[in-house]
């Protein structure tokens, strides 16, 4: 396998391009004539949808849905439900085999971290973020060790509105403490992000108005008890259990 931070490190003089980095890693992969088994971290539907177009030409994907900071629980559901959706369609679409892993929803253990650590007055992008980032980039590294992945990554890279440099250093510290590699990533670039945009259109992909957590929320001023109601409507016209 091929680890990122031997390319990484011949720009070290330079500012890092992640998308060129995985650009140069592909390259290697096709030279070789393998395609890796990768398990991409999933924050929704919108986010996984250019990020499993692009790789899937070059690689085996499995998306891992690993997403305790999201409140409240309905809006949880709901954006799962587009998940499992979009990849059904995906498939049915494209002959790919895509698989979707669901981690525990435990956002009790989001909130306490975030509380523990004093991020809860932290404006999005600060702090709080990149404790997020840390905790679901470890659990998809956790499961891609445990599972016998070749690479973990992040959809997460595909949003102009994250920190897609941060991102990947988190997820280049976080490959030397497991048995697995990091796959580097900037999926906004080379129109990512506006492809992710159409393909929400052709799927008819619900795009959410927060990223998820509870603190954001309140501070970006959204109204979560109409969230909530507007959840638990799709949850109810989707015939899916709110229990």
């Amino acid at each position: 396998m091929i680890d990122a931070k031997v390319i990484v490190e011949k720009m070290k003089n330079q500012k890092i391009n992640y998308d060129r980095v995985l650009q140069k890693m592909i390259q290697q992969w096709q030279q070789e004539e393998t395609r890796p088994k990768i398990l991409i971290h999933t924050c929704c539907a919108p986010c996984s949808t250019h990020t499993l177009e692009f790789m899937c030409q070059f690689a085996e994907v499995t998306l891992f849905f690993s997403n305790s900071n999201i409140h409240p629980k309905n809006e949880y559901l709901r954006r799962l439900h587009e998940q499992k959706r979009f990849v059904n369609q995906f498939n049915e679409q494209t002959n790919h085999h895509v698989q979707l892993i669901v981690d525990e929803y435990r956002p009790s253990e989001f909130n306490k971290m975030v509380i523990t650590q004093g991020l809860t007055e932290e404006k999005e992008g600060g702090a709080r973020c990149s404790a997020c980032f840390n905790m679901r980039l470890d659990l998809v590294a956790q499961k891609a060790q445990e599972l016998g992945y070749d690479y973990f990554g992040s959809a997460l890279t595909i949003s102009p509105k994250k920190n897609a440099t941060l991102i990947n250093q988190i997820g280049m510290d976080i490959q030397k403490i497991y048995g697995t590699h990091y796959l580097p990533s900037d999926f906004k670039k080379n129109k990512g992000y506006e492809r992710s945009i159409q393909m929400c259109k052709e799927y008819d992909i619900f795009r959410q108005c927060y990223c998820g957590c509870v603190f954001a929320a309140k501070q970006q001023g959204c109204d979560l008890k109409k969230i909530n109601q507007e959840a638990k409507d799709y949850l109810a016209s989707s015939k899916i259990s709110i229990n």
